[in-house]
């Protein structure tokens, strides 16, 4: 168990420097972030100047391994628009992220767990019908659409929610969150369910369609035989070994959850960190958009790390596995 973590470790330690220097090449031919942080009354001895204070004049390979000492210390440099440093920017904008993100992916694990189980169980029934097919909606239509099609019903027509912005935030430190007042609850369903939907709607497909083929088992047919109760058939021993496959999917959609929530923040102008990067990429603000990409590869390892773990604590065999070498 201990060699199998110590290679995933490997392996992801890997994966984050390789998707760093891809990031930071990319950021090459976007633009001279100069352009943007001098006036039309620049001089030459200005650009050399400026270029000079933010590395700009060293080798790549020199600017990339000052970018990875950096980061690994937590400083990501100064943000050629604000001029402030990065780490504190991102420590701002990070609340209000990582609080849509947990709402959103407690929105699609729940209900779609549930509705996976309840179209499973019920298949042939009128109401699993009707969520399959209205399950196509949030497979089908991109997130920006139907974070546009909410706004029009409930902001627009119906005036029932908001429609931008965070609300009212109640500040803990460095943290602010819009869980303890109204108008931050209001502000977070729109959205939210925006980002979650597709989510949701992917592992309702998957819940069902594990469910289903975990239903027609030999060992359900023979807990069934021996007189046992529908629930506890269903929920002790069906959902139980349809959760092992679907664990991983899961995981990614949970990093996805935060890694594409840029198309919803950007839509419900959510002060998240998602905008943030829209936003630097306009100015050419490249220790912001290194920073946040650094900071999602980081997310997305971490998680598919904990799912591999989870993975063989989970499924038996694969620990036996692991222990063997294979």
């Amino acid at each position: 168990m201990l060699s199998f973590i110590i290679r995933r470790l490997g392996q992801s330690l890997l994966v984050l420097l390789v998707t760093g220097l891809i990031a930071f090449s990319m950021f090459r031919f976007i633009g001279d972030p100069i352009d943007n942080m001098l006036g039309q009354e620049r001089t030459i001895e200005d650009v050399e100047r400026l270029r000079t204070q933010l590395g700009l004049d060293q080798p790549f390979p020199v600017q990339y391994y000052r970018f990875l000492e950096n980061a690994v210390q937590g400083n990501f440099g100064v943000s050629y628009r604000q001029g402030r440093p990065v780490s504190e920017i991102l420590l701002e904008r990070a609340p209000a992220t990582l609080e849509l993100a947990a709402v959103s992916g407690l929105f699609a694990l729940g209900l779609g767990i549930a509705l996976g189980v309840f179209t499973a169980i019920r298949r042939n029934g009128i109401a699993s019908n009707f969520i399959m097919s209205a399950s196509l909606i949030g497979v089908s239509l991109p997130t920006f659409l139907i974070g546009i099609l909410l706004i029009y019903l409930f902001g627009v027509q119906l005036r029932w929610l908001p429609t931008f912005g965070r609300g009212d935030v109640v500040d803990f430190g460095w943290w602010s969150t819009g869980f303890l007042t109204e108008s931050g609850l209001k502000s977070l369903i729109l959205p939210a369910i925006t980002l979650g939907l597709y989510q949701m709607t992917l592992i309702m497909r998957l819940v069902r369609s594990e469910m289903l083929e975990v239903l027609r088992q030999d060992y359900i047919r023979f807990a069934r035989a021996r007189g046992l109760k529908d629930r506890v058939v269903n929920f002790r021993h069906a959902l139980k070994n349809t959760l092992i496959p679907v664990i991983t999917v899961m995981g990614l959609q949970i990093g996805g959850i935060i890694a594409f929530a840029i198309v919803t923040e950007t839509v419900f102008n959510w002060p998240g960190v998602g905008l943030l990067f829209i936003n630097a990429i306009q100015f050419v603000d490249i220790p912001v958009m290194a920073a946040y990409l650094m900071l999602i590869s980081v997310m997305f390892v971490g998680i598919n790390l904990i799912v591999d773990i989870l993975y063989v604590f989970v499924d038996p065999r694969l620990r036996v596995d692991s222990a063997g070498g294979h």
